[in-house]
């Protein structure tokens, strides 16, 4: 190459550097990261593009791919301390503190010694894993450990008699309470500790008996509604309902994994699916998703908005009973639902998924993992997981695994669209997200499935957000996570 193409190739990446870095400013995370990969095909080795990269895919929770590039911002320039801060801020979104840790160790003491928001972030960070440390230490095994449930009688919990809420009379969660509950919710009043502690342990007796993988029959000329993650944004959840009716014997759904965290009125998404489930447990199907976990939990909101809105008790209560979300559905023998993807491995069958001991936190690895965690790819094959967890399938994956399983589609969930869904893999995928707007600053649209059956052919619905009360997403989350919002 001549000095002057090359020129013209250093000019052509910067000037592609500034339009992402005008894409990101918009919100336009997907953009920014095509704008910031023209730029390093022109020019590899500036460091600036591949961290800057890095928080673009950290935004869209691509955090594999971001510690990716931030491992080779810090490789072309040892020195470049936003290097480390983007790897760390990655790692810290994994819930690996001390990972992050040692990333944030280098900007402070080596890098930026100077630097008082780097101190602040280090302190933040060690505080964390010391928390972890101490936490380990006197944690007791899942063997060993009682269960939650089993402690709680919720009959002997007094209800003030100044409490004028949503109130259950007797033991059965009625259509009238539940719909007292969504009004108070919407006045940003919570329920009696009581009733929350019934609706829970109800919807727990429910779920334990559910297998890994439930099969849900619809009737010929009836429909079937499939929802994707909702991540506490209850009025938008309400808008759901709203638009295409309560649930009902009549009007089933499935709520596909990612209830709560990171919008800030996850207890109320959370407490209204639970009650429906008690109250049409034949209608009201509730799927896990990664984000019903300890982990996701304690680092983006749900367990510090239930220590502020109910007790410390359902902290441990609501990870009890999300180990026992099934992980699965198949509708009619042939739509397969789950919350992330398809498997490492082909000739996965639906007796495996059955099969399933579910009753835990989520591994790291194995079938469980990459349900909850895989996404699409537009390659054929199969690569790595642009989150760090989990794979990434291509469309010869799916097309396999439906055909070994006499299935016709897959339906998941797990990624913001724009238009609030996606149709992939020669239309033998679809993501569906019911997230409009996700954490106030995607612009994207929600979307549900309608199936009827017999055709079950997809008729999909598209909505925008609702104005919901002055709190912020993330409201309740990790301070430190806060810190590199």
């Amino acid at each position: 190459m001549s000095g002057t193409d090359e020129s013209t190739n250093l000019k052509r990446a910067e000037e592609l550097k500034t339009a992402a870095n005008e894409a990101f400013k918009a919100n336009k995370f997907s953009q920014a990261i095509e704008l910031y990969s023209e730029a390093i095909e022109l020019n590899g080795s500036n460091a600036v593009y591949w961290a800057n990269r890095a928080f673009a895919h950290t935004k869209l929770e691509e955090y594999g791919s971001a510690i990716i590039d931030a491992t080779k911002a810090i490789e072309l320039d040892p020195r470049y301390s936003k290097g480390y801060y983007r790897r760390g801020a990655a790692y810290l979104a994994m819930g690996k503190f001390k990972e992050a840790l040692k990333d944030f160790q280098q900007v402070v003491k080596r890098l930026c010694p100077n630097d008082p928001d780097a101190s602040k972030k280090l302190k933040e960070c060690e505080k964390a894993v010391q928390k972890i440390r101490f936490e380990e230490a006197i944690s007791v095994q899942d063997s060993e450990r009682r269960s939650v449930a089993d402690t709680i009688d919720y009959k002997c919990i007094e209800v003030d008699a100044q409490y004028t809420g949503a109130r259950i009379e007797g033991d059965t969660v009625t259509l009238d309470f539940v719909k007292d509950m969504m009004e108070d919710f919407k006045k940003q009043k919570c329920i009696h500790k009581r009733y929350a502690y019934q609706v829970v342990l109800q919807a727990r007796d429910l779920l334990k008996m559910t297998p890994s993988l439930v099969d849900v029959t619809v009737p010929d000329g009836h429909h079937f509604t499939i929802c994707g993650d909702v991540h506490g944004q209850y009025y938008d959840l309400v808008n759901i309902f709203e638009l295409n009716g309560l649930p009902s014997e009549e009007n089933p759904y499935l709520f596909n994994g990612d209830f709560v965290d990171r919008g800030s009125f996850s207890v109320e998404v959370i407490l209204t699916l639970f009650a429906f489930k008690c109250l049409y447990p034949n209608a009201m199907y509730l799927a896990r998703g990664n984000h019903e976990s300890k982990g996701m939990n304690k680092i983006y909101g749900f367990e510090g908005e239930v220590r502020s809105k109910l007790t410390d008790t359902f902290v441990d209560l609501f990870a009890e009973v999300f180990c026992c979300l099934p992980l699965a559905h198949v509708i009619n023998g042939k739509v397969f639902v789950v919350h992330g993807g398809l498997f490492s491995t082909d000739g996965v069958k639906l007796d495996e998924i059955r099969a399933i001991d579910r009753f835990c936190e989520p591994p790291e690895e194995g079938l469980m993992c990459e349900i909850l965690w895989s996404d699409p790819q537009p390659q054929l094959g199969r690569g790595p997981s642009k989150r760090g967890v989990g794979l990434s399938f291509g469309a010869d994956v799916t097309k396999r695994f439906l055909e070994d399983n006499n299935l016709s589609l897959v339906v998941r969930s797990h990624e913001v669209k724009d238009e609030g869904y996606e149709i992939e893999h020669d239309g033998k995928l679809i993501t569906v997200f019911s997230a409009p707007n996700y954490c106030d600053q995607m612009g994207n649209k929600g979307a549900y499935i309608h199936l009827t059956a017999p055709e079950l052919k997809p008729d999909i619905k598209t909505f925008s957000a609702v104005p919901h009360p002055d709190v912020k997403p993330m409201a309740y989350a990790n301070n430190f996570l806060r810190m590199f919002q």
